[in-house]
């Protein structure tokens, strides 16, 4: 049977289409039914035994867990705004037509986010440490009269990890806003600019709503990578003092891996993160796709 054009086209996309496809399938799907089968179970691997919900009612009782999600809840809200609000600027500031060695400023503000989190957390413990650059500074200026411990107090060690974080994110975003930023035909600035509009105006009315799309992408990137945080806390304090920098993610970790594995509950803690960055995600979208 002679196969049609439009019969051929299919068939070469979907031969394209299926390795990505199973690819997706083995890799994801098939490890994510098999780690909420294995919720409902406790045991090690291998003699895992079916205990129904046992798992999910222990996180109900699990205080660690609490403070987990409290870290981690604490990182989304505290460090997405800035990261949001900061890439958005610095993108708007660099997408100026008239300034001058923009390809190095976006280098140079981008390259945090090329750095492996392993050499900035040598970066930061050196620069945070006793004896580092900001203790001596400090000393310096007369504010300290010894080094201060940053990252052996849970509250400024909360908030180095929230800068490392910023850091290493804001010049990933700003790639996403400059593109978006280009794509806005200049002719609408400068119409506003006849009409008399300020830089201001200009940005409020005209950049932000134009940068919607873009910025409930950023949002949602954003969001979920904070919400599955995990490499700040490993390598810089591995959770510590005590357990006051370990998000739910490193907690998760613990769970499998750490001391007596308890593969069953670690993926019932699995599941629970899924379904809030699910919900979340979905009312992300909800909220900003509204369309005029």
């Amino acid at each position: 049977m002679k196969l049609t054009m439009k019969k051929r086209e299919n068939l070469t996309g979907w031969a394209f289409l299926t390795p990505a496809v199973l690819l997706i399938i083995i890799m994801n799907f098939v490890p994510l039914f098999q780690a909420l089968i294995m919720s409902f179970e406790t045991g090690r691997t291998g003699k895992m035994t079916f205990t129904g919900l046992s798992n999910y009612t222990r996180i109900l009782e699990d205080s660690r867990a609490a403070d987990a999600l409290k870290v981690t809840l604490e990182y989304v809200v505290i460090t997405v705004p800035i990261i949001i609000g900061l890439a958005l600027i610095l993108a708007v500031l660099l997408n100026d037509p008239k300034l001058k060695l923009k390809g190095i400023y976006r280098t140079c503000i981008f390259v945090p986010a090329a750095v492996s989190m392993v050499a900035s957390a040598v970066i930061f413990r050196s620069l945070f440490a006793a004896d580092g650059f900001v203790n001596s500074v400090l000393i310096n200026l007369g504010i300290l009269d010894t080094g201060y411990n940053f990252l052996g107090h849970p509250t400024s060690a909360r908030i180095i990890l929230m800068v490392v974080r910023v850091w290493k994110m804001v010049g990933y975003q700003m790639i996403f806003f400059l593109a978006g930023l280009q794509s806005i035909d200049a002719g609408i600035y400068e119409a506003a600019k006849i009409d008399g509009a300020t830089s201001l105006q200009q940005f409020f009315h005209i950049t932000i709503p134009m940068l919607k799309p873009t910025m409930l992408f950023a949002l949602v990137m954003s969001v979920n990578a904070a919400i599955q945080v995990y490499d700040e806390s490993v390598n810089l304090t591995n959770g510590g003092p005590g357990n006051a920098t370990m998000p739910i993610a490193h907690y998760i970790y613990n769970m499998a891996f750490g001391g007596v594995p308890n593969f069953g509950y670690a993926c019932a803690l699995s599941m629970i993160i899924l379904v809030v960055v699910g919900i979340l995600t979905m009312l992300q979208m909800r909220v900003g796709d509204k369309r005029e």
